[in-house]
């Protein structure tokens, strides 16, 4: 990890303004970073990336490493002459404050649609570098394609429910599959395409802006996804390919009955014989997309919580070794140095702690988990070593405001007296804690540099529904508020330009 203070905020791409419904990639993400760039922040922390599943959560996705499509953007297809005016006509009036997922879906798989009919006609002109894509992600690419075109062709049931030949990949089966449905295979590259495209685009942009982004890969994935069904050896499945033992973690003080997240569990001696080929393909892959890397769950690789498939809640269930070191050793010799960040929140062990630390990775403090009557609490900003990346709170989190107006009165008053404020500005009271930490990286949610409430939280753990769909408005980012940014980080050390230049 880098030696320079530095400060971020968390903003995924879909929580941007714009027209077509949903945030994506195009002029608002460039805004954006010009926006981080004014304010001297060097960090951009943004949630997967991969295309949406179950409750258009990006934790329950289709792929480990495709892109999601809804983040492809209209108008820098229009400018590829990929779609033209008049394929807006018919855009529909969205809501600006957050996102109708339904609707959005809708439009962009229409609007998308357009644009992949128009580069039928035309992609002899990008045939060289079309190709080249192809061929450098064949490995995930194209299991995926199929996977996403034989849902679509089986109503988008889970793959355990389509018929047993393609469920279990039956050669013949598949090869006339193929045959039958070449566009649409073709289409969902086309969809990989344009994203890949587009976030390079970005991220370049966001390179010579001297800011960095920070990546999230979950350590578990969705079950109903191309990286199990192409894949069912590396995870614990029955003969049907249903989970026998699924992921979550037990009842603490939080949640009496656990939190049943339902992913299947890794075979780990299997992924050992080969070197961990897969994860390796998986970390690769990310960080051609990202700078840094925040791993959900690290604790998960120390030891993780196995519950039998058919439970109801994580009451039942034992705890695993993980690969640990064997696992992060295959990945350090195999890309170098590891830019990772290690989630380490929740039930942590000294097995955990010496995983973490002997890669010498840093892990997360969170503010809003302060202010117990103990002084050497770890979550206390002055207990923060060096090496840790500081948070006021992160997309799992309540606001700061929201938290602060729901916390019991002796709780409130631990943290007025901590950090000498009256309450009235108590997200930005906490930020500019978290920014006077000697953590190396301090980041916060836009959320809490906005100072808005829990009507703007992100996501509620364990609530099915109604999660991700927040998004800020253009006038809500203004030059006072970039200013007053930028001279936090200045006050703290924390001005990534000052740092380039």
């Amino acid at each position: 990890m880098t030696e320079i203070r530095k400060s971020g905020i968390i903003l995924h791409p879909t929580s941007l303004p714009g027209p077509d419904g949903i945030g994506d990639l195009g002029p608002a993400a460039f805004a954006w970073l010009e926006a981080l760039k004014t304010a001297g922040i060097g960090l951009w922390q943004v949630l997967p990336l991969s295309p949406t599943g179950y409750g258009d959560s990006p934790y329950q996705a289709f792929s480990a490493f495709a892109g999601n499509p809804y983040q492809i953007s209209p108008a820098l297809l229009l400018e590829k002459g990929w779609l033209e005016a008049e394929d807006f006509n018919d855009r529909p009036e969205f809501p600006v404050e957050h996102i109708d997922f339904g609707s959005a879906i809708q439009w962009k798989l229409k609007i998308l649609n357009r644009a992949y009919q128009r580069f039928l006609h035309i992609k002899h002109h990008k045939q060289a570098d079309y190709a080249g894509f192809v061929e450098k992600n064949r490995y995930w690419l194209e299991d995926y394609a199929l996977f996403m075109t034989i849902k679509e062709s089986q109503n988008g049931v889970a793959w355990t429910d389509w018929p047993e030949p393609l469920r279990n990949r039956q050669t013949d089966v598949i090869e006339s599959f193929i045959e039958k449905h070449a566009s649409e295979i073709e289409k969902q590259r086309f969809f990989q395409y344009c994203f890949t495209q587009q976030w390079q685009q970005l991220r370049e942009f966001a390179h010579q802006n001297n800011i960095q982004i920070i990546g999230d890969i979950p350590i578990f994935v969705s079950h109903d996804s191309a990286d199990v069904w192409a894949n069912p050896g590396l995870f614990f499945l029955d003969e049907t390919g249903k989970p026998t033992v699924v992921a979550g973690v037990p009842p603490d003080y939080f949640s009496p009955t656990g939190q049943l997240w339902g992913n299947p569990h890794y075979r780990w001696k299997v992924h050992a014989k080969d070197g961990y080929r897969w994860w390796l393909s998986r970390i690769e892959n990310t960080l051609q997309m990202v700078d840094l890397i925040r791993m959900d769950h690290f604790r998960g690789f120390a030891g993780y919580w196995e519950v039998p498939a058919g439970q109801t809640t994580a009451e039942i269930g034992k705890w695993v070794k993980g690969p640990g070191e064997d696992l992060f050793n295959a990945i350090r010799s195999k890309l170098g140095d590891l830019p990772i960040i290690a989630e380490d929140l929740g039930r942590i062990t000294p097995d955990v702690v010496e995983l973490r630390d002997h890669f010498n990775l840093p892990g997360m403090k969170i503010l809003q988990f302060a202010f117990e009557p103990d002084a050497r609490d770890p979550f206390l900003p002055h207990n923060y070593p060096v090496n840790c990346v500081a948070y006021t709170g992160t997309h799992d989190n309540d606001t700061t405001r929201g938290w602060y107006e729901s916390r019991p009165q002796a709780e409130t008053s631990a943290c007025l007296r901590y950090l000498a404020s009256d309450g009235e500005n108590i997200a930005w009271d906490m930020i500019r804690a978290v920014w006077a930490s000697t953590a190396r990286l301090a980041l916060a949610p836009l959320q809490d540099f906005l100072q808005l409430g829990s009507e703007a939280r992100m996501n509620y753990p364990g609530k099915p529904a109604g999660n991700w769909n927040w998004r800020v408005r253009q006038d809500q980012i203004t030059l006072e508020l970039l200013d007053y940014i930028r001279e936090l980080n200045a006050t703290y050390g924390r001005n990534s330009q000052e740092t380039a230049s």
